[in-house]
């Protein structure tokens, strides 16, 4: 019983963490321009490597993306579509999570998959929408999410 608490817990920390911190930075998180490419400086999508440690974050990041959608995000697309491309990228981060690739399926995912809807958001080329969105993803992982997951791992094999 108390396994089935924490993980239900920690699941419910993910997606409320994942809500507050797109909320908090709800100017930056939904698509900006910048240097000529539409991206997203979304510090939540830290939280999208967390699979690689927790698999309950899985459905937590998932409920925590289409929570912050429908609060902030920019219209159905971005509800069902951009939830869908959280919850299949941390599915695949869960089945990398023994591997050192593990960081790449949000990354590729969400600049190939997301980019397809912004495109027309925003009414932006395809090819340049997909690399500023896969740029700014692997930033905010590379600064934080890669950095949690280590500190993460650290604490569990104490």
């Amino acid at each position: 019983m108390k396994d089935t608490t924490i993980t239900v817990v920690r699941g419910a920390l993910v997606a409320s963490l994942y809500v507050a911190l797109t909320l908090l930075t709800s100017k930056w998180s939904f698509g900006v321009p910048f240097l000529g490419l539409l991206v997203q400086f979304r510090p939540a999508e830290a939280l999208v490597v967390l699979p690689a440690v927790y698999p309950e974050s899985i459905w937590g990041l998932y409920l925590g993306c289409l929570l912050a959608n429908v609060l902030g995000g920019l219209g159905l697309w971005d509800i069902f579509g951009g939830s869908a491309v959280t919850l299949l990228a941390a599915y695949l981060t869960w089945q990398l999570r023994k591997t050192k690739w593990y960081a790449l399926p949000p990354v590729l995912l969400n600049g190939l998959l997301v980019s397809l809807y912004l495109r027309f958001i925003f009414k932006l080329p395809y090819w340049p929408t997909a690399l500023g969105i896969m740029l700014s993803e692997a930033a905010v992982i590379i600064a934080l999410g890669l950095p949690l997951v280590a500190a993460l791992r650290a604490g569990i094999n104490k």
